[in-house]
């Protein structure tokens, strides 16, 4: 899942010139959460209750990343 995340950010970014790319996830769901924690998001706050799921409702982690940040990030490996 990370290698595809990397390859959305790579195409939002140097493609289709995205400033900004947003993921959710669901509070709880800790292996969603790290994917985008892995790959440099900062996370911008908390959506309540943003998704029903089965009979509940789940509150959603907002994680943004710009493309600057995103480009700073990628030098350093290069």
């Amino acid at each position: 899942m990370t290698r595809a995340v990397t390859a959305l950010l790579r195409h939002g970014f140097r493609d289709l010139k995205l400033n900004r790319i947003e993921i959710r996830a669901g509070i709880r769901n800790r292996r969603s959460r790290a994917i985008p924690e892995r790959l440099g998001f900062r996370r911008e706050g908390t959506l309540r209750q943003a998704e029903r799921l089965a009979d509940r409702f789940v509150d959603h982690a907002v994680y943004g990343l710009l493309a600057d940040e995103w480009r700073a990030s990628n030098a350093l490996i290069q």
